[in-house]
């Protein structure tokens, strides 16, 4: 050793720094939650935002695990972005459904049925935690679905949170009719006028500590602006996903999703998308193909053929035929990846909806 060095180090110099006791820090409990994060109603929102995509992303998958990790990727984008509704259409030809096996009681349809594997992965991870023991019995289906990210939506509400509005399942009715009572989550059942059979999904309006009244599901979004979660829908075919619209008068403007689209941010910035609120856009879809595109869902719908649309010309079925992401650098760009993608690039105009009162 140097003995410059030497010195130095009996001189206490150059002696190594002790590293700052953590002891005080480690005793004071941290808050990790995010207050602002934390979705905050605004008043009465009365669009919805609605997505359909093709089941054969399932089959795409080859596992079970890969299966039950795309469906995850596609719920938490639903929830991130405030998705009222998510349609599963079948974009394969008629011939293949129809020597599909039926779906039956506890069969396992991850791989015969992906449609329908999809669907049921985001119904459960829809429903709140608190109901899901009463709502959905033991299943193949299901047997991996607790180890997907939690969606932690405005209704998945613990014990100790409070809003006036909750889900709940009802309980075996009473003997002399008188009402029903309903498990929300609470410590206490809660108990409403109707009569409703049990083991049913409802919800409800908390009046007081014990009383409550049942609404629509639609109505926290529709009286507070709450986001409440997302309806799940499946269909046979792509055209049954505008035909079977359940909202009145049909979707307002649908957009179809295609590597042959023109950029969504062009799209975008036209007037319809800037000024909505001069077409009274109520209920937007935007709508995702599988592996092969939207134009093999044209081509597998017979209705749609009787209609003269073909995978020629599937872009004359949407208000608008849009590229999520032009330019990009892998050869694909998976569906899941599309979603988001997809969502993101119309933020902008969900929030003038939102806007316009």
């Amino acid at each position: 050793m140097p003995k410059e060095m030497k010195r130095k180090r009996e001189n206490g110099q150059d002696k190594p720094r002790k590293k700052k006791s953590l002891d005080k820090a480690e005793d004071v409990p941290v808050d990790t939650s995010k207050p602002s994060a934390v979705f905050q109603p605004s008043g009465g929102r009365s669009f919805t935002l609605s997505i359909a995509l093709a089941g054969s992303v399932i089959a795409n998958a080859k596992s079970h695990d890969q299966k039950n990790f795309l469906a995850g990727q596609i719920a938490r984008a639903l929830a991130v972005f405030c998705v009222d509704e998510v349609v599963i259409f079948d974009d394969e030809d008629e011939r293949t459904q129809k020597n599909r096996p039926a779906v039956a009681g506890n069969d396992y349809t991850a791989f015969s049925h992906p449609d329908h594997f999809l669907a049921h992965v985001l119904s459960y991870l829809e429903t709140p935690p608190h109901l899901r023991k009463s709502l959905f019995p033991m299943h193949p289906n299901l047997r991996t679905a607790g180890t997907l990210p939690s969606l932690d939506m405005p209704h998945h509400l613990r014990a100790n949170e409070w809003c006036e509005y909750r889900e709940g399942v009802t309980q075996a009715s009473r003997p002399n009719g008188d009402g029903t009572h309903i498990d929300v989550g609470l410590p206490d059942l809660v108990k409403v006028a109707d009569d409703i059979p049990a083991g049913t999904r409802v919800t409800v309006r908390l009046t007081d500590d014990a009383l409550a009244e049942t609404v629509a599901p639609s109505a926290p979004r529709e009286d507070k602006g709450y986001y409440w979660g997302f309806a799940v829908r499946q269909c046979n075919s792509l055209s049954n996903v505008l035909t079977e619209c359940p909202f009145d008068g049909g979707y307002d403007v649908t957009i179809g999703t295609s590597e042959r689209g023109a950029p969504l941010t062009q799209v975008m910035m036209e007037p319809r998308f800037l000024k909505p609120a001069e077409l009274n856009f109520q209920h937007v879809l935007l709508v995702f193909g599988g592996v092969a595109g939207l134009e093999k869902a044209t081509k597998s719908d017979n209705e749609l053929q009787k209609m003269g649309i073909t995978e020629k010309n599937v872009n004359e079925l949407f208000d608008a035929w849009v590229n999520v992401l032009p330019g990009q650098g892998s050869r694909t760009i998976r569906t899941e990846e599309a979603v988001w993608l997809g969502l993101m690039g119309i933020r902008p105009f969900v929030e003038r909806l939102g806007a316009q009162g």
